[in-house]
């Protein structure tokens, strides 16, 4: 009598865990189902920002048209209007001269320059690192760079602390040619 009564307990257990276990395989289904439905909706249509410019703004601007149109038909931009530029970061430029003042001291000036360009990369128009640029392209021989540069660091800071070496490494670089 124990061992039947044992053994219905046992099949009712097995019974309701087998139960358990379909409604648990249901209810996970019907999450990834709405997950599903979910990610195949995007809310970005929900956030759109309208760029486009304000009524009166050819009227406020009137040579910008020009500008717009003078991107749009350069390499600048791609098909879809966005505009690639360069990333602005004084502090990755900042570490990019340290480490190409550190090739500079060991007369690696080919690593220098590289470091040096990169931080113009990262800091367009950056007086210092033009000027730098200038001496290692000397150095390495390429007089037409050097020239480019040093005038370029002439233009940024006509009256800075290294515009007198700038001038006389352009007479220099002119009297070599």
């Amino acid at each position: 009598m124990r061992i039947r009564f044992l053994v219905v307990i046992l099949a009712l257990l097995t019974a309701v865990a087998v139960a358990q276990d379909a409604a648990a395989d249901k209810a996970a289904a019907e999450k990834t189902a709405a997950r599903n439905r979910e990610a195949e909706e995007s809310s970005s249509r929900d956030t759109r920002i309208d760029i486009r410019p304000p009524k009166d703004d050819a009227k406020n601007h009137p040579a910008s048209q020009g500008a717009v149109e003078d991107l749009e038909g350069s390499d600048v931009a791609d098909s879809s209007g966005v505009q690639e530029f360069h990333p602005w970061n004084p502090m990755k430029a900042r570490k990019n001269m340290e480490v190409g003042d550190f090739y500079f001291k060991r007369k690696n000036y080919r690593a220098a320059l590289e470091r040096y360009k990169e931080a113009l990369y990262y800091k367009n128009g950056d007086a210092l690192a033009s000027y730098h640029v200038a001496v290692c392209q000397e150095k390495l021989g390429d007089k037409a760079e050097a020239r480019k540069y040093f005038e370029q660091y002439l233009k940024i800071l006509p009256e800075g602390p290294l515009a007198k070496d700038a001038h006389s490494s352009l007479a220099r670089l002119g009297k070599a040619q």
